[in-house]
């Protein structure tokens, strides 16, 4: 690679760190191609493939100001999209593997006569703790966004996302030790449908 080239790539990253979205055409132009036939190879899928490749360069806008200390550009960009690229089979293969288990589960479900799915969650959320339970029947009876929720209640956002998390994680226990594995997972699916 030439000083030169060198010194206009530190410089293309310069001006896409200042926020000069001109410049993050030209490197989103100049690498798309060679990086979506990286991640296909890793892959080996071409719908994959597009999804990793456009949240690689997503992933580089948004942490954009980060860019003005990559020194070598190839390899840091090499590295995300392999990362990307593994964490996204990783995903879709715990996703096929949780429909085979819910294709499992209902069977078994279906056969063993599940309890009402609506009692149980009703039953795990008058569980809850008031202030979890408050911020889960407003996400998900009333539908308000996390910001609506925290800004009516007067807490954080974060404290808003893990109550959530807490009170999820409590119905799906409680409904595990009441009905088994299967309704949980069916319940939880009724959750969040």
């Amino acid at each position: 690679m030439t000083t030169n080239h060198l010194n206009s790539e530190s410089e293309l990253l310069q001006r896409i760190a200042g926020g000069d979205e001109a410049a993050f055409a030209t490197l989103f132009n100049t690498w798309y191609p060679l990086l979506s036939t990286l991640v296909l190879r890793v892959t080996r899928s071409e719908m994959l493939a597009e999804e990793v490749v456009q949240e690689v360069f997503l992933k580089i806008w948004m942490g954009r100001e980060s860019l003005a200390y990559v020194t070598r550009f190839k390899p840091f960009l090499w590295v995300m999209a392999k990362h990307m690229a593994v964490d996204a089979l990783r995903k879709a293969a715990s996703r096929v593997a949780r429909e085979q288990a819910f294709g499992q589960g209902l069977a078994q479900t279906e056969a063993d006569q599940e309890p009402d799915y609506h009692t149980l969650i009703d039953e795990a959320v008058n569980r809850l703790p008031p202030q979890q339970q408050k911020v889960y029947l407003l996400a998900r009876r009333d539908r308000l966004k996390q910001a609506e929720i925290a800004e009516l209640l007067g807490i954080s956002i974060s404290t808003v996302k893990s109550y959530m998390q807490l009170s999820v994680n409590a119905i799906t226990l409680y409904i595990k030790q009441k009905a088994g594995l299967g309704v949980a997972i069916l319940s939880i699916l009724k959750i969040f449908s």
